[in-house]
């Protein structure tokens, strides 16, 4: 099933800046209490690194960098509109794409803990949809002591709350090392939706997420900003790479999937390699885990920024205010 979120995320955009830009060029300025708004918009790209139950180093698999792969980095490209009410705060509204994904392959084995992760021989991979809206906050335009204070650098940090839209798909390789992937959700491999497994239901393929982060602003001109940030998205899903809890029986997969889907489901349910983990069998016992269901999913990434003012800079509207001042007599 396609998702209908970048449509939407693009109409929305759209409809924020010819709004913005409408009222930029009907007035001089637009006014929120006593101070000037402003409006920016711009484009954002950089790295995007997951954070789940697939891959990692030696050890045990903990929650967050000691377990980052950096041979499944992603880049993420989107756009954000952003108005400043006053110089300290920014509402900001923003839709991006990125991928993620992770591979049990990619583990070093050194010791017993990081052989049974390999030995799951786990992948996946997804593209990733999102929209967001949050509040940045300037700590150092909040706290100055003079009105004319205005720094080309700016440190800032934001909360929000936001939607995206995941579809993972895990992959299975012939004897010709042929590979072909699969839509994992549909195929029920930890048991969601099987009244065998009450508590394991069906995860919903678009979700809501906490984007989160801090950053630094430059001002290149009057017109053109940019800058560098941290945008860490927590979330609420432990599904994005479709790993989770524990293995089930296979034998309910015929129960609840068409035959071909069952054979199918059987093949990524579990593929694990004996060869790796001498204790390992060929077929993992249900009830064995599988993935940690204490640690939810997440996905962050350090975007470039580049910005546009919209309508009237400082220096311009300085330079109108003393073209229309009424006339002084001596």
């Amino acid at each position: 099933m396609k998702s209908t979120l970048p449509k939407a995320a693009g109409k929305l955009l759209l409809l924020l800046t010819c709004f913005f830009l409408s009222n930029t060029m009907q007035a001089q300025h637009l006014v929120f209490g006593n101070e000037n708004m402003r409006v920016e918009a711009g484009l954002n790209f950089g790295p995007t690194f997951f954070l789940g139950d697939l891959g990692g180093h030696k050890g045990k698999g903990t929650a967050f960098l000691k377990d980052l792969n950096l041979e499944t980095t992603k880049l993420m490209k989107g756009a954000f509109i952003t108005v400043y009410p006053n110089h300290y705060l920014g509402l900001r509204v923003a839709g991006q794409y990125t991928f993620v994904e992770g591979r049990d392959n990619l583990i070093k084995t050194e010791g017993e803990d990081e052989m049974y992760r390999k030995s799951r021989n786990l992948d996946f991979k997804s593209n990733m949809w999102e929209v967001y809206g949050a509040i940045e906050f300037y700590p150092t335009m909040a706290f100055r002591k003079y009105d004319d204070y205005d720094p080309r650098l700016k440190p800032y940090g934001f909360v929000g709350v936001g939607m995206f839209h995941f579809n993972p798909q895990g992959s299975l390789t012939d004897v010709n090392g042929n590979k072909t992937w699969y839509a994992l959700q549909p195929l029920r491999t930890e048991g969601q939706g099987m009244a065998e497994y009450p508590s394991r239901k069906p995860y919903k393929l678009t979700q809501m997420n906490i984007p989160l982060g801090f950053g630094f602003k430059y001002d290149l001109s009057d017109k053109v900003t940019t800058g560098m940030e941290l945008l860490y998205r927590k979330t609420f899903t432990d599904y994005i790479d479709d790993v989770s809890t524990t293995y089930i029986d296979p034998a309910y997969f015929a129960a609840y999937l068409s035959p071909a889907d069952a054979a199918i489901a059987r093949k990524l349910n579990d593929k694990v390699i004996s060869s790796i983990y001498p204790s390992a069998q060929n077929r993992i016992e249900p009830g064995t885990q599988r993935g940690n269901v204490n640690n939810k999913d997440a996905y962050f990434s350090v975007a470039l920024k580049l910005g546009i003012r919209l309508g009237y800079t400082d220096s311009e509207e300085k330079r109108m205010r003393k073209q229309t001042r009424c006339p002084h007599f001596y």
